[in-house]
C-alpha cells in the first residue's frame, strides 16, 4: 500500500485526535478513531489505549473490515499493535454502512450527562440540522462488546450518523474524516445548548428547528 496514503490518513485522524483533546470533548484516552482505505476491505484504527492527542503512525492498526484480522503492512517483522478495544464497533458500523468513510468515537461530557439525565439532544441551529440530521440513542450495552456494536450498527443503517451509546459516548459517522470531525464538535455544541437550557429551567422552551426545514438543509 502506498506510504503516502497509510500517512495521510493517519494524519487526518491523528489531527482529530489533537482537536477533540483540545477542545474537552474527550478525557485522557476515552474515546478511539477509524477511517477506511478506500479501494480495500480493511480501515486503519487507533491501537488500545492510545492518548488521542499524542497520536503517530506506530499508533495506528490496519484491520480487515471482513475477517477482523489485524494486517501487518509495516514489513519490519515486529508484532503489530493491539486494536483499540471498540474494534468490533467500528468494523460492524463499516459493514453495515458501505458509504461510511471515518467514524469517530469519543465520551463527550455534555452529551453523556444528558443521556444520564434521561434528556435527549436538541437541534437547535443549522449548523446541528445541516450537519446532523438527527441523533439516535443506542441502549446501554458493555463497551466493546458485539451486543454494541450490532446495535449501533442496527441503528446507522438506515443512514443515521449521529449516535449516542447510553452512559458510554458518541459513535458519529461520515464519508470523510473531516465531516466526522465536524458532526462530532456539533453533537456535542447540541448538547451543551441542550444542557444550559435544562440549568436554566427553560428545556420546555427550547424550540428546535422545524422538520421541512430539516428536510430543505
Amino acid at each position: 500500500m502506498n506510504d503516502n496514503l497509510i500517512g495521510d490518513l493517519c494524519a487526518q485522524l491523528a489531527r482529530v485526535g489533537r482537536d477533540v483533546v483540545r477542545s474537552g470533548l474527550v478525557v485522557g484516552s476515552g474515546g478511539n478513531l477509524s477511517v477506511r482505505v478506500s479501494g480495500t476491505d480493511s480501515c486503519w484504527v487507533t491501537a488500545a489505549g492510545t492518548w488521542l492527542d499524542r497520536l503517530d503512525r506506530s499508533d495506528f492498526v490496519q484491520v480487515g473490515i471482513t475477517d477482523g484480522a489485524v494486517r501487518d503492512e509495516s514489513g519490519s517483522g515486529m508484532p503489530a499493535p493491539v486494536p483499540t478495544s471498540e474494534l468490533a464497533l467500528h468494523l460492524a458500523t463499516y459493514r453495515a454502512r458501505p458509504d461510511v468513510r471515518a467514524i469517530v468515537h469519543l465520551h463527550p461530557q455534555h452529551a453523556l450527562l444528558l443521556d444520564a439525565l434521561g434528556e435527549r439532544i436538541r437541534l437547535v441551529t443549522t449548523d446541528h440540522a445541516f450537519y446532523l440530521r438527527r441523533v439516535a440513542l443506542v441502549p446501554f450495552r458493555p463497551p466493546g462488546s458485539a451486543e454494541l456494536a450490532e446495535l449501533a450498527a442496527s441503528a446507522a443503517a438506515d443512514g443515521t450518523n449521529c449516535l449516542v451509546l447510553s452512559r458510554h459516548g458518541c459513535s458519529v459517522l461520515a464519508e470523510s474524516v473531516e465531516l466526522a470531525h465536524k458532526r462530532a464538535v456539533n453533537l456535542e455544541e447540541a448538547a451543551r445548548l441542550t444542557y444550559h437550557a435544562l440549568v436554566a429551567g427553560r428545556l420546555d422552551d427550547l424550540t428546535e428547528l422545524p422538520p421541512d426545514l430539516l428536510d430543505r438543509i
